[in-house]
Formats: C-alpha cells, structure tokens, sequence
C-alpha cells in the first residue's frame, strides 16, 4: 500500500556553463525568491529554504512543500435576474446557457442580491491541483523573470539564458518530475567538480544535494559557506606569515564565484615592486589577478599576496610558482605607466582635457574645470582657503583621467592625482584635495578632511547638479542615471558635517553665472535648490529629527544649511520643554488672526493705545526680551534664545485670557495686531513654531 505525503522537498538545480562570477548570488537568490513568491501566489505551503551557487550551477531546496493545492471554493457569476427568466418565471436560454457552461442544471444555481443588483450564480468547489504538475511551469516563468543584463542562446535552439544550460535536476521527494525545462530534459543527476569528479552524482532525495556534492563530488554548493571557508583560509595564511590580508567584500564575492572547491595559497613578488604606491599594487592584484593583498603589522604592504585556486592540487608548489610568474608580467605593467606618466608631469594634461567631453550639452573637462576654477574662489575666501591653491586644484583635478596608469585602473582617479601632484612639487593641500574631492562616494562614505578638498568638492557638485538640471536630465521615479541624489547629498553631508559656513543658494546663483545664456543654468537655480531640499528633508528624518521639527525650520527659508543645522538643533531642544506646546499653539493662533487681517500698515506699538493691563505687559515683556535675545540671534545661540522666550508663556496666555484682539476700535485693533506681529516676528527669527505638533 503507498501512503501519500502532504509535505515533499523539492530540488531545483540549474547546471549550465560557467557564469558571469559578479552577477551569480544575486541571480541565484533571485531564483529562490521567485519560486517562493510563485508558491505563495499558488497556495502551497512550505517550511525552510535554502540557495546555492557555484561557477557552474545555481539551486534551491524548498523543503516541505505541500504536495497539492487546497480545494477552494469559486463563484461564477450568471446573467441578471431579469434576463434568466421570463415574465412566467421560467428559465430563459441565458440561464440555460450559464448553466450548461457550469456543468449543472438551472436548479442547482443560486441567487445573489445585493444593493448594485441581482444574479444568477454558481457557486462550486475547484479541486486544488498537484504542486509536480505546476512546478514546470512556475520554474520556466521565474528563469524567464531572472535579473539578467544580457541573455544569450546557444545551439540551434531559440532559449535565452545567462550561459547555456548543460543538465537540470527536478526533484520533488524521491520523484523526479517529468518535465522539459528550458530545452534541457529535467532528471536527478548532477555532476560534481569540472576536475576531480567530472561524473555524474544521481541525487536519491532533495536533502542529500550538499553533501553528496561535497563528497564525492568535491563542491561546495552553499555560497555563503564557501565565502566564509575563502576568508577563513586567507586570515589564517596571514596570520600564519605575520601579516593581514585585505579582503575587500566585493573581491570576496567574486573569488567565491569563481571557485567550487576553494584552495588557498600565498606567493610572493620582487620586494623592488613596493617602490609603486601601494594603491597600485592593490589594484593590480585585486583587479587582474584576483589576489588578496598583505599588509605587516605596522600597515605596510608586504611583497606577497594571497590567491585562491579552484583545484586541490598534488604539487601545490607548481600553483603557487605559476602565479607568481603571472603576477611579475602585471606589476612591470603598472612600473612602466607609473614612470611615464611622472615623466608626463600632471599639468601637462590639462590641454588634453579640451577633447574629453564631460557631456554634449555641457561641454568638455576643460570647460568644466574653469567653471570649478570660478566657483571654487567664492568659496575660498569665506572658508579661508588660499585662493590660488583652491584654483590651482580646479584645474588639475581631472588631470589624472587622461594618465596612463588612470586609463589601466579607473578606480585610482584621485588617488593618481594626489601622487602625481606630489611628485611635481605641487602644494601639499592641493595634491590631497585631488584625491579628496571625490567623497563621499557612498552612503556613510568619509567626508574631505581639508578645507580644500572640501571646497573643491562643493564646487564640483554643485556645478553638477546645476549643469544636468539645466539641460532637462531631471532624476524621475527610480531614474537617476548621472547620480544627483548621491551627488545632492554627499553636497548636503558636507557643508553640514564639516561646518562650511556657505550660503547655498548664492552659491548655485554663482554657479549658474558661469553657463553660456543658451544653457539657462539661471532659470533652474530655484527646481535645483528645491530638490536639495527634499534630500536634506530626508537626510534629517534619517537622522531622527522629526517631520515637524523641520518643517518649523524650513519655513524660514535660510540659504545657509550650518544656519540651517544650528536652527533645527536648537527647535529640537525647545520641543522638549514644558512651554513648548503652548507657545506652539499661540504661535499659530497669531499667525491665523494675522491673516485674517487687514489695514496693518506698520509694526509700530502705540503705547498710549494699551489699554488693559495684559497688553502692556506683553508690551513691556516683549521690549525686554528683545533687547535680551537680539544679540543671541546675531551670534546664532539659537537655543539659549528659545529658551529665554519660553519665558514670554505666562504673559502671552495671559494677554489671549483677558483681551479681545479684533475689538470694535480700530486705532486699538491695529495696535494689538501690532503687538501680537512682533511677537511673531521675534519667534521667527528663529523658526516658525507654529508648525510644531502636540
């Protein structure tokens, strides 16, 4: 007798040629979140799940899948009443008709009335199908829908995939499912490494995969195992040799997706080779040989490097010499580039930069540096830069683009710049700015350290943001192909953060002034602005200010974000304190009397026209706390200043209890409206605290 299980676990694998090693856990992982969606979208139970990638598989285990979809109960809906039967009640060959479609007779249909109408209808039980026989086509639609950039085809076949498919494993339980998945029979075989087990490993059950391709099929199907197997080894060699290796996480990734069976191993290089700096070296190794770098204790970089091989060799000495014979070729590469471009000088790009265009609408580097060379001197002399360095950086700080070594490894732009620049006895300052006006590169990146660096990094965003704005490339939805919302906020971070005390929207008007006419960089300095503004919302909100909080401080439209900070710092303090929500509220209830108003020609306070005793004290209250909090607000003491108006609560409550504001007398109406606008006014010095909640 067979007994049927409700709960199976299902093995999908995907064997195919080697693929693309950067794009491998995210495809994989995609796989195992679209068959999950899939069988949540189908009713089908399951309990855990795991994924697996190597260089040449990707797979899924869903474990407990229930083996058929629940019944559920579906209703058709039929013609409308007054069609299904005639004036003698009898069935209409509408009614016929919907029945016979339901495979029932007119008397097994019921009635549904509801207020848009009455009906016919049929209300039946659908049998839940098989998951093996859904499972197919689920597979098919998910690959279909997988995250790939370019597909390719192979063969004399029509299917598309990231690489060509080479065998694919189906197994649900002990059964394999009968099925043709993207031209290739599914069945229960996989295969072990390219090398060591070339054969094929029958698979019995879903849970064996693992383990029976790490014996005695020699690969290490789980990813992350495999990434966390990579960095143990690489430490420990390290260690091992009195040094740390340097594991970047995207180089991680990448070795992890090239190897199915990791072996790791250390080699050396000519000590002669740390003459390069030692970014050079890095990169060189990381990028080209997919090497980890070994720093000894003090930091430096050691003349050895760790690499990875995909094979558990008998003469591992033969891998460990082949790899240090490739790297020699490589570092000799990089000693030429660096040596010809020290003989080039930096400066001597700059010429060059007339044929690199930045953007068609926008002009080549060149002309983009000499915007940054007239935006950055209104930034110097505020931020007590030496105007001729901060110029001088403008000029060269795309230089390195066009350097040999740059062309070989993009990702050393800056870096270049700063060695070079140093090399050909260019200020201190200036040489660290070239590097450091790239960042922040990233959220959470580390801001420019120099005043310098700083400047020259606004300037170039700001440039930027105004250039790509003007010629209409405005980031929509998840659109944003230049990168302005980086670009805004690392711009935001930095004035903020490093306390460059700048006024941003004269900054911008700065910028727009060094746009040809045809450009109508002016007319976009307000859209460019605002759009600052929606990030520094967020960036604060992130930050765990509140929406109000902000909003108070947004309303006095300051240009100066330190200002800005200084102000929000300040608001944040004063919702804290007992007075707060009354004051608030006050705020508020001036604001709504004021522009309810008419006739207020001027602020001036009449004395001789206070009339109750509220109002001249709010009247002389109000003088005092002038003459007292003025000179704050100059100095920017935001928070002490909020903290001495909290005191004007009592006299302000007091004033609202005792006088009626829009009086029959309009000489005393004007003159408390009088009252209660420099009240207002004095707050918003500050920040509209109106706009604060309970």
């Amino acid at each position: 007798m067979i007994v049927m299980r409700s709960k199976q676990d299902l093995l999908i694998e995907i064997g195919t040629e080697e693929l693309p090693p950067k794009s491998l856990s995210g495809v994989a992982q995609a796989l195992h979140d679209e068959m999950c969606d899939a069988f949540k979208e189908h009713a089908l139970d399951f309990a855990t799940t795991s994924w697996y990638a190597t260089p040449r598989r990707i797979a899924v285990i869903i474990r407990q899948l229930s083996t058929c979809q629940p019944d559920r109960q579906a209703q058709r809906r039929g013609p409308a009443l007054s069609a299904a039967f005639d004036d003698a009640g009898k069935p209409t060959r509408a009614a016929e008709g919907f029945a016979r479609s339901c495979g029932a007779t007119v008397g097994q249909l019921e009635k549904l009335e509801t207020d848009k109408g009455r009906w016919l209808i049929f209300d039946a039980r659908v049998k839940g199908k098989p998951t093996k026989t859904l499972i197919p086509d689920l597979l098919e639609t998910a690959l279909k829908r997988l995250p790939i950039a370019r597909r390719m085809r192979w063969g004399a076949s029509n299917v598309e995939f990231i690489r060509p498919i080479k065998w694919v494993v189906l197994l649900f339980g002990r059964e394999t499912i009968a099925s043709e998945i993207m031209g290739i029979k599914a069945g229960r075989q996989s295969f072990g490494h390219r090398f060591h087990h070339p054969e094929a490993i029958p698979i019995e059950q879903p849970d064996d995969y693992p383990a029976l391709l790490k014996k005695p099929g020699m690969v290490l199907a789980n990813y992350n195992e495999r990434s966390a197997l990579i960095r143990s080894q690489v430490e420990r060699i390290a260690e091992k040799n009195n040094g740390t290796a340097v594991i970047d996480p995207e180089l991680l990734d990448e070795v992890t997706a090239l190897v199915e069976w990791p072996v790791s191993f250390m080699g050396h290089f000519n000590p002669d080779f740390l003459k390069l700096p030692k970014e050079v070296l890095i990169a060189s190794m990381q990028d080209h040989q997919k090497y980890f770098p070994v720093l000894d204790k003090a930091g430096n970089l050691q003349a050895s490097f760790i690499g990875v091989a995909n094979i558990e060799s008998l003469q591992p000495a033969l891998i460990k010499q082949g790899n240090e014979r490739v790297i020699q070729p490589r570092l000799s590469d990089a000693t030429f580039f660096w040596n010809r471009d020290l003989n080039n000088g930096l400066a001597t790009h700059i010429a060059g930069l007339k044929k690199i265009v930045y953007q068609k609408k926008l002009g080549s580097l060149y002309e983009k540096s000499e915007r940054l060379h007239n935006i950055i001197a209104s930034l110097a002399i505020p931020l007590k830069v030496d105007i001729n360095n901060a110029q001088r950086a403008a000029e060269l700080c795309f230089c390195d683009l066009l350097t040999d070594m740059v062309f070989e490894f993009p990702k050393l732009q800056g870096t270049m710049g700063k060695y070079y620049a140093a090399a050909d006895g260019e200020d201190a300052t200036v040489a660290a700015a070239l590097e450091a006006y790239y960042l922040p590169r990233f959220a959470g990146d580390a801001l420019p350290s120099t005043k310098l660096a700083q400047c020259l990094a606004m300037s170039e965003k700001v440039d930027t943001l105004l250039g790509i704005f003007a010629i209409g490339k405005v980031p929509t939805g998840d659109k944003d192909p230049f990168g302005l919302r980086r670009t805004a906020i690392g711009l935001l971070r930095i004035i903020i953060e490093c306390e460059c005390d700048i006024d941003l929207k004269a900054l911008l008007d700065i910028a727009a002034d060094n746009y040809p006419d045809a450009i109508n960089a002016k007319d976009r300095v307000d859209d460019v602005f605002q759009f600052l503004m929606v990030r520094l919302r967020q960036y604060y909100l992130d930050a765990g200010v509140s929406f109000d909080v902000f909003e108070s401080v947004l309303a006095i439209r300051t240009g100066k974000l330190l200002d800005f900070h200084q102000r929000l710092t300040a608001v944040t303090a004063f919702r804290k304190r007992p007075e707060a929500q009354s004051l608030a509220a006050a705020n508020k209830r001036i604001g709504n009397i004021l522009k309810k108003s008419t006739g207020l020609d001027n602020d001036k306070i009449d004395d001789d026209l206070l009339t109750a005793g509220s109002e001249t004290t709010l009247a002389i209250s109000l003088q005092a706390y002038q003459k007292k909090v003025m000179p704050m607000i100059a100095n920017r003491d935001y928070q002490a200043t909020l903290t001495e108006l909290a005191g004007l609560r009592g006299d302000i409550d007091n004033f609202f209890d005792n006088v009626m504001v829009l009086c029959d007398d309009n000489d005393i109406k004007r003159n408390r409206l009088a009252l209660l606008n420099n009240l207002r006014l004095l707050f918003l010095k500050i920040a509209d605290i109106s706009k604060l909640q309970g």
